[in-house]
């Protein structure tokens, strides 16, 4: 156990990468960075990162912020609960901790969107407090060092890698040691196809040794996907389009899209033609469709098209819209697909 850490805690001197979060040990910018790669590679949240902390450079000012200018400055990222959520805690801290991070695990993982894998890595980084920090990477390295069979998305699975990850921090530089261990997943120990020929842990290495790296770690629950069919209407006001604000508990929750209609089932380009408009207006007249867009989710398939609509101005507007100049309609924020296709449309967003 001794010398597999010491190799791991070599490798990760000569290897780390020179990322902003590990500038100091603000929490702030830990709890940012952990939220920001939630789903997400390091190379893409990097960006997202400087926009946050450049706009947000304080807990506070990012409590202080409109949810929209939050949600915008997000788009592109997905999963935007995450950005909710982040709002939210934002809040908390600023209002329950007077603007001051909270310094202790419970604390930390009572915040929304903070769960124990993130809770454990801002209270060991930041705090220097004794919780590891099992994230996917950490899954992967210990299943396959260990050789642990036991799926990792199974209540004995976790207790057994918590239980096995707890044991390996204890005595250790806890903040280092979870970095460490994540970082040779990330770079080291991937997925598809690791380098084990030059791993420095390779030869006491269970799953190098018996031919098992590809089938460790084991997982017993496939992700079901849902097919859903969008079909948005770009209505075309002379200068102006409409927009309407997501709402419920559904994915792009408080995200803007174009009026939409969404059918069980998919509806042919014939049967679009003759399907009423979402919004009916006086003149209107549909002018095109676009292709078909196929959006994967993690548990939902969206096939999506857009439909042109031409509408002289003069009709009342239902309340639930609102009619937006083009040039500003890039300070609304949408999903990545409906920027894909107003982008289509030739207006910037």
């Amino acid at each position: 156990m001794d010398n597999f850490l010491t190799s791991i805690y070599k490798w990760y001197a000569v290897n780390q990468r020179d990322l902003p979060w590990r500038k100091n040990k603000d929490p702030y910018k830990i709890w940012l960075s952990e939220i920001i790669l939630q789903q997400t590679r390091v190379d893409q949240g990097m960006n997202y990162f400087q926009r946050f902390t450049e706009n947000y450079p304080t807990v506070n000012e990012l409590a202080n912020a409109a949810e929209d200018e939050v949600l915008k400055l997000w788009q592109g990222l997905g999963y935007y609960s995450r950005a909710r959520n982040l709002h939210a805690s934002a809040k908390i801290i600023a209002s329950e901790f007077n603007s001051n991070f909270p310094t202790d695990y419970k604390s930390i993982l009572a915040l929304k969107g903070v769960g124990p894998y993130t809770a454990a890595a801002i209270a060991s980084i930041a705090f220097n407090l004794p919780y590891p920090a099992v994230d996917g990477n950490i899954y992967r390295v210990l299943a396959r060092f260990y050789g642990i069979n036991t799926p990792i998305d199974s209540t004995r699975g976790k207790k057994e890698f918590q239980e096995l990850a707890e044991e390996l921090i204890s005595g250790h530089d806890p903040g280092m040691h979870n970095q460490a261990l994540m970082e040779f997943g990330a770079l080291q120990c991937i997925p598809k196809s690791p380098d084990c020929k030059n791993c420095p842990v390779a030869m006491e290495c269970y799953a190098f040794n018996n031919n098992q790296v590809s089938g460790l770690p084991v997982k017993e629950k496939k992700t079901k996907q849902r097919q859903r069919f969008f079909y948005y209407y770009l209505y075309n006001i002379g200068d102006t389009v409409l927009l309407e604000k997501r709402t419920g508990e559904d994915i792009w929750k408080n995200l803007y899209q174009l009026p939409l209609i969404e059918s069980e089932k998919a509806i042919s380009d014939e049967d679009l033609l003759k399907t009423d408009l979402p919004i009916n207006a006086p003149g209107a007249n549909i002018k095109q469709l676009s292709a078909e867009k196929k959006h994967v989710l993690s548990h939902q398939i969206i096939y999506a098209k857009m439909i042109y609509v031409e509408v002289t101005p003069n009709f009342n507007i239902p309340s639930h819209l609102i009619r937006v100049n083009k040039k500003d309609i890039s300070k609304f924020a949408v999903s990545r697909l409906v920027e894909q296709f107003l982008h289509e449309a030739g207006l910037e967003i």
